[in-house]
């Protein structure tokens, strides 16, 4: 039986990090609604309880009882979740005097408390809430300090409760993924036998079983998550899978041949469909971003459903969706709501049945998957792309001509990326393009003048944007070196004829997104 660790989300923003956490300790992991804990569950081993938006005292906080869970499962509550454990147990919770927010040390704490089995002296955790205990419940105990904030952790007496007010998820609690280990495997009991290559036997089992000898269709993006859920379908029913590869025009420069080769390497059977003659003439002077999204949402449905329509003993509609473009998460209001491009499929007209093999994983899961499978590399490494492709990194409306110069342009950026090689920490080479998360051209809508030989010119500008991220919630803007833009605005100015300026976009995620549109 697959052992797992459930996550109950309150709402907070980092409770897809704490999942991510656990599954790094080779341990499955599902995330579920506050009120939503699976009592009929054999393979639950723990659970943790997420933080949240709401102070515990806020009359529309959520509330749940724990009552079925306490002395049967090891529990632990981070921030909200301790919180919301000592209010309800008799314990205080007030208004902390400031916000506290930021980098804290533990300047006191149990040593032979299991949660802190090897932390160092003075270990670095991170805190942010508006709320502190003040008061903790007559059968727990105080199991950690800072200088600042008296109840940091606390256990509940000869019991298997904890809570902690800082954030062991996040990088900035330098012994975090200790304490999540300590719990997870020790206290727990973890056999961490969850793997790429354990997903990929069971999965292949289960597909086999699913799908028997039907015929199954899967859209193909050229992106990693189509990619490998492509690979893993052909392993378990080979050719009764038939991917279908969409060209609205608007890839990036070769994208659509050079894809399509890779599939056709790997043995998929794929149907290519270039397609780009249509979008261009549905999106002619259209301009506005969201508009723009539309048109090419309903005309790759349109497309595809065309060309599965042709196969007509099709049963399954395969999809590259991944664990979280299926996570519920909770608004404000206490709504369930899910917010996903995936989630949804086609058209209910093509009557087919739909199979998600990755829809447990997280992006990096998906990518471990992909080299356990013997993918190419540069498949496996690939940056998200949009799924309106070049259409939202031109600013304004959409031409052939415009495409082709931000194609260009795009190609120098990103082939330059990974040209350029850089020192990794171990002191071996590494390019530029692994150390990014997402890159890219944009097409500005002005034009500027600039001087090339002896002749004026009044031609287009184009932003370069890279940034660094873990998973797309948050993104710095890449520290690229200078020479590297240098000489990249340098070849763009030189090699796309259109093009006399070249900007680099310095803005972070949030105020700023990653794509322009």
């Amino acid at each position: 039986m697959q052992q797992k660790i459930i996550i109950l989300d309150f709402g907070s923003q980092t409770t897809q990090l704490i999942g991510r956490r656990v599954r790094e300790l080779d341990t499955f992991c599902e995330i579920l609604p506050y009120n939503k804990f699976p009592h009929d569950d054999p393979s639950v081993i723990g659970v943790i309880l997420s933080g949240s938006p709401y102070s515990v005292y806020d009359p529309e906080a959520f509330k749940v009882d724990l009552s079925a869970i306490r002395g049967r499962l090891p529990i632990l509550g981070i921030c909200y979740g301790a919180q919301y454990m000592a209010q309800t147990n008799g314990g205080k919770v007030e208004p902390a005097g400031s916000r506290e927010y930021g980098r804290a040390h533990l300047t006191e704490f149990d040593h032979e408390n299991p949660l802190f089995k090897g932390f160092d002296e003075q270990s670095q955790v991170w805190m942010s809430h508006g709320d502190t205990i003040t008061a903790i419940p007559e059968n727990f105990r105080c199991i950690a300090s800072t200088d600042k904030v008296k109840y940091a952790a606390y256990q509940a007496e000869e019991e298997q409760l904890w809570g902690v007010q800082f954030h062991p998820e996040v990088f900035h609690s330098l012994q975090g993924s200790l304490l999540l280990k300590n719990f997870v495997v020790d206290i727990c009991g973890s056999r961490q036998d969850w793997s790429a290559a354990s997903f990929i036997d069971t999965t292949v089992a289960e597909l086999k079983q699913q799908l028997g000898n039907d015929r199954v269709i899967l859209g193909l993006s050229g992106g990693v998550d189509s990619s490998v859920a492509a690979v893993l379908l052909h392993r378990a029913i080979g050719r009764n899978l038939t991917c279908i590869f969409v060209d609205h025009g608007l890839l990036r420069k070769n994208e659509f041949h050079n894809v399509l080769h890779d599939y056709e390497c790997l043995g998929l059977n794929v149907i290519g469909v270039d397609a780009s003659e249509k979008f261009f003439k549905e999106l002619a002077g259209v301009t506005e971003p969201e508009q723009k999204r539309k048109i090419i949402g309903k005309g790759f449905i349109d497309v595809f459903d065309a060309e599965a329509q042709k196969i007509t003993d099709a049963k399954w509609l395969a999809q590259g969706t991944i664990y979280p473009d299926r996570i519920e998460s909770l608004n404000i209001t206490g709504k369930v709501i899910k917010s996903h491009h995936n989630v949804g499929g086609l058209p209910e007209k093509m009557n087919l049945r739909l199979c998600e093999p990755l829809q447990w994983l997280f992006k990096d899961e998906v990518r471990r998957v992909g080299r356990q499978l013997g993918m190419p590399e540069h498949l496996i490494a690939r940056h998200p792309f949009p799924g309106p492709g070049l259409a939202v990194r031109i600013l304004g409306d959409i031409t052939p001509e415009k495409v082709q110069i931000l194609q260009d342009a795009d190609d120098i950026f990103i082939q330059g990326l990974r040209n350029w090689k850089v020192t990794d920490k171990d002191g071996g080479e590494e390019s530029l393009y692994n150390k990014v998360w997402q890159a890219g051209a944009i097409l500005l809508p002005v034009k500027s003048v600039g001087v090339m030989g002896d002749e004026r010119t009044y031609e287009r500008a184009v932003a370069l944007r890279a940034v660094t991220s873990t998973d797309a919630m948050t993104a710095d803007w890449a520290h690229l070196p200078y020479e590297f833009l240098a000489k990249v605005s340098n070849d763009i100015i030189n090699h796309v004829k259109g093009v006399n300026r070249v900007c680099y976009d310095i803005s972070s995620k949030p105020p700023s997104t990653i794509e322009w549109e």
